[in-house]
């Protein structure tokens, strides 16, 4: 297969699962500190300026993560390695992230833990760049809803997983992120072994991002960021909310129970969708439906300000989430410029992912301290919601 080739031979039950796998081990890696070691490490460092210092911290790495995303993509595009053009990126950025957790859990200083929780982004992104084009590359497009499933619910799967390992099974900082960076490198075993992964005949020739030809994906990535947004801003304080407002007696074994909820949501819900999205051929109609669910699911969130309403609404985002999560994957890869540059134009799409994750902090801290606290904050995330289901709209190559 060229890489200018649109691959037409579905593939296994095997690749999807060590895709999959690869995935689960780079959400774990990345988004349990984000939901419970990290905020904690934080507030025990400094626990006056945890807001402040969590926001910053978790900015700067967003940051780093927009530059690391497509530039690691540009250069997987064109490595000629005769292990693949993927899974050597897939192993070095594994082995980054792995060490900067391990050296992470060591850390009881604000500027040590942002230093290395940068590193850990950059890491992970690096990667994501790398996983992702795998789908285009070997996967045919009346495929892509399923498989794109398959991939998305390593991510509540990981929240879930992880979250328990790290307030259940292991105690202590050092040990959480030591058994993060082990499951990551277990993980991603799998898919480094899996043979599909092939060098190009020749070297790709470098393409410029088309801005011409683009507007679809320019409609894709605006939906995706607005989505995105809307779900940076709902979690990001949620430990803290759930400390402050609701009073749960447990914050973090609360976050766990609300990661389950979700989790079961985007369970029972994903494949389906993939699966109906490829059957129908359309993919714009699931976004909007999704991106309406995460809106009411903001707004439960932000009038109730309980404990039953937090499950309320943790588990309609799990529904909301688990059909966006199968379908905007597949879509996103039905609009991308260039065939020759796949990972590289799948890591300017990640800036709708991780970009977010930089505006995130600066709005829910200013909402917060200034515009209504949390029941604000939580309507902003419903509006920003309902703006990505009317940004989709507009796409064309799709139905």
């Amino acid at each position: 297969m060229t890489v200018s080739d649109t691959p037409v031979k579905p593939v296994g039950a095997l690749w999807v699962g060590s895709l999959s796998a690869a995935t689960l081990g780079m959400s774990i890696a990345v988004l349990t500190p984000i939901q419970v070691l990290l905020p904690l490490q934080i507030e025990s460092i400094d626990a006056a300026s945890k807001v402040v210092n969590l926001g910053w911290i978790t900015t700067a790495a967003a940051i780093v993560s927009i530059v690391v995303c497509p530039i690691a993509g540009a250069l997987s595009d064109r490595t000629m390695s005769r292990f693949g053009r993927r899974r050597p990126w897939v192993l070095g950025s594994g082995l980054v992230c792995a060490a900067a957790l391990v050296a992470l859990g060591a850390q009881h200083t604000i500027l040590g833990v942002a230093l290395l929780w940068v590193a850990v982004q950059a890491g992970t992104n690096a990667m994501y760049a790398a996983l992702t084009a795998s789908v285009p590359d070997q996967v045919p497009v009346r495929q892509r809803g399923l498989v794109s499933a398959f991939v998305g619910l390593p991510v509540p799967l990981a929240l879930v997983v992880g979250s328990f390992l790290v307030t259940a099974v292991v105690t202590g900082q050092f040990n959480g992120y030591l058994l993060l960076a082990v499951l990551l490198l277990a993980l991603i075993v799998p898919f480094l072994l899996n043979p599909l992964d092939r060098p190009p005949a020749t070297r790709p020739k470098p393409e410029p991002f088309r801005v011409r030809g683009s507007r679809d994906l320019g409609w894709a990535f605006g939906c995706r960021f607005a989505i995105q947004l809307a779900n940076a801003v709902g979690t990001l304080y949620l430990l803290y909310y759930l400390r402050d407002v609701v009073e749960h007696p447990d914050p973090p074994k609360a976050v766990f129970v609300l990661i389950v909820l979700y989790a079961v949501g985007v369970l029972l819900t994903s494949v389906v969708a993939g699966r109906w999205s490829d059957r129908t051929g359309r993919r714009k109609v699931f976004v909007v439906v999704s991106s309406v669910i995460v809106g009411v699911a903001m707004i439960v969130l932000g009038f109730g300000q309980s404990w039953p309403t937090a499950m309320v609404a943790a588990a309609l985002m799990g529904v909301g989430y688990g059909v966006y999560l199968a379908v905007d994957n597949a879509l996103i890869t039905e609009v991308l410029p260039s065939q020759a540059s796949r990972a590289r134009d799948l890591g300017i799409v990640n800036i709708a992912n991780t970009a977010p994750q930089a505006v995130a902090p600066a709005v829910a801290g200013a909402v917060i301290t200034l515009l209504g606290g949390y029941t604000g904050l939580y309507l902003l995330a419903a509006v920003v919601a309902l703006i990505g289901a009317a940004l989709i709209r507009p796409v064309r190559a799709v139905r």
